[in-house]
Protein backbone atom coordinates (compact mmCIF):
# COMPACT_ATOMS: atom_id res chain seq x y z
CA UNK A 1 0.00 0.00 0.00
CA UNK A 2 1.46 3.38 -1.04
CA UNK A 3 1.93 6.06 1.60
CA UNK A 4 -0.07 9.22 0.99
CA UNK A 5 1.88 12.30 0.05
CA UNK A 6 1.33 15.34 2.26
CA UNK A 7 1.11 18.47 0.13
CA UNK A 8 2.48 21.66 1.62
CA UNK A 9 -0.26 24.25 2.08
CA UNK A 10 0.60 27.92 1.63
CA UNK A 11 -1.76 30.84 2.17
CA UNK A 12 -1.09 33.99 0.12
CA UNK A 13 -2.47 37.23 1.55
CA UNK A 14 -2.53 39.52 -1.48
CA UNK A 15 -4.61 41.29 -4.06
CA UNK A 16 -5.42 38.86 -6.92
CA UNK A 17 -4.20 39.76 -10.39
CA UNK A 18 -7.30 38.21 -12.01
CA UNK A 19 -10.90 37.56 -10.96
CA UNK A 20 -10.13 33.84 -11.19
CA UNK A 21 -7.81 33.38 -8.20
CA UNK A 22 -6.34 30.20 -9.71
CA UNK A 23 -4.87 32.30 -12.55
CA UNK A 24 -2.86 34.51 -10.22
CA UNK A 25 0.86 34.22 -11.17
CA UNK A 26 1.89 33.38 -7.60
CA UNK A 27 -0.74 30.67 -7.23
CA UNK A 28 0.23 29.18 -10.60
CA UNK A 29 3.96 29.21 -9.86
CA UNK A 30 3.61 27.59 -6.43
CA UNK A 31 1.18 25.02 -7.83
CA UNK A 32 3.73 24.16 -10.53
CA UNK A 33 6.11 23.23 -7.69
CA UNK A 34 3.56 20.91 -6.10
CA UNK A 35 2.52 23.39 -3.42
CA UNK A 36 -1.15 23.76 -2.50
CA UNK A 37 -1.48 27.55 -2.72
CA UNK A 38 -4.60 29.48 -1.77
CA UNK A 39 -5.13 33.22 -2.07
CA UNK A 40 -7.16 35.56 0.13
CA UNK A 41 -7.47 39.27 -0.72
CA UNK A 42 -6.72 41.35 2.37
CA UNK A 43 -6.72 44.91 1.01
CA UNK A 44 -9.27 47.15 -0.64
CA UNK A 45 -8.42 50.29 -2.62
CA UNK A 46 -10.36 53.46 -3.32
CA UNK A 47 -9.00 55.99 -5.81
CA UNK A 48 -8.99 59.66 -4.85
CA UNK A 49 -7.93 63.07 -6.20
CA UNK A 50 -7.88 61.88 -9.80
CA UNK A 51 -8.85 65.28 -11.37
CA UNK A 52 -5.99 66.90 -9.42
CA UNK A 53 -3.66 64.09 -10.47
CA UNK A 54 -4.41 64.53 -14.16
CA UNK A 55 -3.97 68.28 -13.83
CA UNK A 56 -0.41 67.58 -12.66
CA UNK A 57 0.12 65.00 -15.42
CA UNK A 58 -1.00 67.70 -17.88
CA UNK A 59 2.01 69.85 -16.96
CA UNK A 60 5.11 67.67 -17.41
CA UNK A 61 7.17 70.84 -17.85
CA UNK A 62 6.78 71.44 -14.11
CA UNK A 63 8.38 68.12 -13.16
CA UNK A 64 11.64 66.26 -13.68
CA UNK A 65 10.16 62.77 -13.65
CA UNK A 66 7.67 60.28 -12.25
CA UNK A 67 7.90 57.60 -9.58
CA UNK A 68 5.58 54.58 -9.40
CA UNK A 69 6.09 52.24 -6.45
CA UNK A 70 2.84 50.26 -6.80
CA UNK A 71 0.52 48.97 -9.53
CA UNK A 72 -2.34 51.00 -8.01
CA UNK A 73 -0.55 54.26 -8.75
CA UNK A 74 -0.35 53.28 -12.42
CA UNK A 75 -4.00 52.22 -12.36
CA UNK A 76 -4.79 55.77 -11.23
CA UNK A 77 -3.27 57.03 -14.49
CA UNK A 78 -5.39 54.54 -16.44
CA UNK A 79 -8.52 55.77 -14.70
CA UNK A 80 -7.63 59.34 -15.61
CA UNK A 81 -7.26 58.27 -19.25
CA UNK A 82 -10.75 56.76 -19.37
CA UNK A 83 -12.02 60.27 -20.06
CA UNK A 84 -11.85 60.78 -23.82
CA UNK A 85 -10.39 64.31 -23.72
CA UNK A 86 -7.71 63.21 -21.27
CA UNK A 87 -6.71 60.26 -23.44
CA UNK A 88 -6.47 62.44 -26.53
CA UNK A 89 -4.23 64.91 -24.71
CA UNK A 90 -2.10 62.03 -23.42
CA UNK A 91 -1.66 60.45 -26.85
CA UNK A 92 -1.20 63.78 -28.63
CA UNK A 93 1.67 65.12 -26.54
CA UNK A 94 1.73 64.33 -22.81
CA UNK A 95 3.00 60.76 -23.15
CA UNK A 96 5.92 61.84 -25.33
CA UNK A 97 6.82 64.70 -22.96
CA UNK A 98 6.86 62.37 -19.94
CA UNK A 99 8.99 59.90 -21.89
CA UNK A 100 11.62 62.61 -22.27
CA UNK A 101 12.00 62.44 -18.48
CA UNK A 102 12.92 59.66 -16.06
CA UNK A 103 10.05 57.35 -15.05
CA UNK A 104 11.09 55.24 -12.07
CA UNK A 105 9.36 52.03 -10.97
CA UNK A 106 9.66 49.29 -8.38
CA UNK A 107 9.12 45.71 -9.57
CA UNK A 108 8.23 43.98 -12.81
CA UNK A 109 4.46 44.13 -12.29
CA UNK A 110 4.51 47.91 -11.96
CA UNK A 111 6.93 48.23 -14.89
CA UNK A 112 4.58 46.17 -17.11
CA UNK A 113 1.64 48.43 -16.28
CA UNK A 114 3.71 51.55 -16.94
CA UNK A 115 4.59 50.09 -20.33
CA UNK A 116 0.86 49.60 -21.05
CA UNK A 117 0.26 53.35 -20.77
CA UNK A 118 3.10 53.97 -23.21
CA UNK A 119 5.84 55.04 -20.83
CA UNK A 120 9.41 53.78 -20.69
CA UNK A 121 10.63 53.02 -17.19
CA UNK A 122 13.80 52.32 -15.24
CA UNK A 123 14.61 50.90 -11.83
CA UNK A 124 12.35 47.84 -11.85
CA UNK A 125 15.23 45.62 -10.76
CA UNK A 126 15.65 47.59 -7.51
CA UNK A 127 12.83 45.57 -5.93
CA UNK A 128 11.79 47.97 -3.17
CA UNK A 129 11.40 51.68 -2.41
CA UNK A 130 14.61 51.91 -0.39
CA UNK A 131 16.74 50.49 -3.20
CA UNK A 132 14.93 52.67 -5.74
CA UNK A 133 15.71 55.80 -3.72
CA UNK A 134 19.39 54.83 -3.71
CA UNK A 135 19.24 54.25 -7.46
CA UNK A 136 17.69 57.70 -8.04
CA UNK A 137 20.24 59.41 -5.79
CA UNK A 138 23.14 57.67 -7.52
CA UNK A 139 22.30 59.43 -10.79
CA UNK A 140 23.41 62.78 -9.34
CA UNK A 141 20.99 64.67 -11.57
CA UNK A 142 20.53 68.43 -11.34
CA UNK A 143 16.83 69.09 -10.84
CA UNK A 144 14.89 72.06 -12.17
CA UNK A 145 11.64 70.72 -10.72
CA UNK A 146 10.36 67.97 -8.39
CA UNK A 147 9.69 64.34 -9.26
CA UNK A 148 5.94 63.59 -9.20
CA UNK A 149 5.14 60.70 -6.87
CA UNK A 150 1.56 59.35 -7.03
CA UNK A 151 1.16 57.07 -4.04
CA UNK A 152 -1.18 55.53 -1.48
CA UNK A 153 -2.43 57.17 1.70
CA UNK A 154 -0.43 54.64 3.75
CA UNK A 155 2.87 55.14 1.95
CA UNK A 156 6.01 54.54 4.00
CA UNK A 157 8.41 57.44 4.41
CA UNK A 158 11.57 55.57 3.38
CA UNK A 159 11.72 56.89 -0.18
CA UNK A 160 10.69 60.52 0.58
CA UNK A 161 13.12 60.68 3.49
CA UNK A 162 16.09 59.35 1.53
CA UNK A 163 15.43 61.65 -1.42
CA UNK A 164 15.06 64.62 0.92
CA UNK A 165 18.40 63.81 2.53
CA UNK A 166 20.03 63.94 -0.91
CA UNK A 167 18.20 67.14 -1.87
CA UNK A 168 16.15 65.39 -4.56
CA UNK A 169 12.88 67.38 -4.81
CA UNK A 170 9.73 65.26 -4.56
CA UNK A 171 6.02 66.08 -4.85
CA UNK A 172 3.85 63.32 -3.42
CA UNK A 173 0.13 63.04 -4.13
CA UNK A 174 -2.12 60.39 -2.59
CA UNK A 175 -4.16 58.91 -5.45
CA UNK A 176 -5.58 55.91 -3.59
CA UNK A 177 -6.57 54.95 -0.07
CA UNK A 178 -5.85 51.53 1.38
CA UNK A 179 -8.28 49.82 3.75
CA UNK A 180 -8.90 46.24 4.83
CA UNK A 181 -10.89 44.02 2.49
CA UNK A 182 -14.50 43.81 3.71
CA UNK A 183 -14.46 39.97 3.62
CA UNK A 184 -11.07 39.40 5.20
CA UNK A 185 -12.29 38.09 8.56
CA UNK A 186 -14.85 35.76 6.99
CA UNK A 187 -12.40 34.49 4.37
CA UNK A 188 -9.66 33.76 6.89
CA UNK A 189 -12.04 32.06 9.31
CA UNK A 190 -13.47 29.94 6.51
CA UNK A 191 -10.01 28.95 5.25
CA UNK A 192 -8.78 27.84 8.67
CA UNK A 193 -12.02 25.96 9.36
CA UNK A 194 -11.88 24.02 6.08
CA UNK A 195 -8.16 23.76 5.34
CA UNK A 196 -6.67 23.76 8.82
CA UNK A 197 -3.35 25.39 9.67
CA UNK A 198 -1.22 26.16 6.57
CA UNK A 199 2.47 25.34 6.62
CA UNK A 200 3.23 28.92 5.63
CA UNK A 201 1.51 32.29 5.30
CA UNK A 202 2.95 34.82 2.85
CA UNK A 203 2.43 38.55 3.33
CA UNK A 204 2.75 40.98 0.44
CA UNK A 205 2.67 44.38 2.17
CA UNK A 206 2.99 46.08 5.54
CA UNK A 207 -0.69 47.00 5.23
CA UNK A 208 -1.55 43.32 4.86
CA UNK A 209 0.35 42.61 8.08
CA UNK A 210 -1.54 45.40 9.85
CA UNK A 211 -4.99 44.25 8.75
CA UNK A 212 -4.41 40.52 9.43
CA UNK A 213 -2.70 40.97 12.77
CA UNK A 214 -5.88 40.91 14.86
CA UNK A 215 -7.00 37.62 13.31
CA UNK A 216 -3.62 35.96 13.82
CA UNK A 217 -3.62 37.05 17.45
CA UNK A 218 -6.88 35.14 18.01
CA UNK A 219 -5.15 31.88 17.12
CA UNK A 220 -3.78 29.83 19.97
CA UNK A 221 -0.02 29.91 20.57
CA UNK A 222 0.26 26.27 19.49
CA UNK A 223 -1.41 27.08 16.18
CA UNK A 224 0.73 30.14 15.46
CA UNK A 225 3.90 28.21 16.25
CA UNK A 226 3.05 25.72 13.51
CA UNK A 227 3.04 28.46 10.86
CA UNK A 228 6.14 29.72 9.09
CA UNK A 229 5.75 33.31 7.98
CA UNK A 230 7.14 34.58 4.67
CA UNK A 231 7.41 38.05 3.13
CA UNK A 232 7.52 39.22 -0.46
CA UNK A 233 10.25 41.74 0.37
CA UNK A 234 12.31 43.35 3.15
CA UNK A 235 9.77 46.09 3.91
CA UNK A 236 7.05 43.55 4.61
CA UNK A 237 9.51 41.39 6.56
CA UNK A 238 10.31 44.38 8.77
CA UNK A 239 6.59 44.91 9.44
CA UNK A 240 6.20 41.28 10.52
CA UNK A 241 9.28 41.43 12.69
CA UNK A 242 8.04 44.63 14.35
CA UNK A 243 4.89 42.76 15.40
CA UNK A 244 6.90 39.94 16.91
CA UNK A 245 6.49 37.34 14.15
CA UNK A 246 9.56 35.39 13.09
CA UNK A 247 10.12 35.62 9.33
CA UNK A 248 11.31 32.29 7.94
CA UNK A 249 11.70 33.51 4.37
CA UNK A 250 11.95 36.76 2.41
CA UNK A 251 11.76 36.48 -1.37
CA UNK A 252 15.03 37.54 -3.01
CA UNK A 253 12.99 39.55 -5.52
CA UNK A 254 9.23 40.25 -5.59
CA UNK A 255 8.47 37.64 -8.25
CA UNK A 256 6.52 34.35 -8.24
CA UNK A 257 9.69 32.42 -9.09
CA UNK A 258 11.74 33.86 -6.23
CA UNK A 259 8.90 33.33 -3.77
CA UNK A 260 8.57 29.71 -4.86
CA UNK A 261 12.30 29.18 -4.30
CA UNK A 262 12.02 30.69 -0.83
CA UNK A 263 8.99 28.62 0.11
CA UNK A 264 10.75 25.44 -0.98
CA UNK A 265 13.65 26.39 1.30
CA UNK A 266 11.21 26.80 4.20
CA UNK A 267 9.83 23.33 3.51
CA UNK A 268 13.30 21.85 4.02
CA UNK A 269 13.86 23.57 7.35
Amino acid sequence: MRASVCTMKVLLLKEPKYDDLALDPYVKELSAHGIDAALIPVLSFAFVSLPMFFEKLSHPEMYDGLIFTSPRAVEAVKLCLEKSSNRKAWERSLREKWNSKSVYVVGKATAALVNEIGLLSEGEETGNAENLSEYICSKETTYSGPILFPCGSLKREVLPTKLREKNVPLEALAVYQTTHHPNIQTSLTDYFAKQGIPASIVFFSPSGVKFCLQFLQTLSEDQVNKIKFAAIGPTTAEALDAEGFHVSCTAKNPTPQDLAMGIKTIDKQ
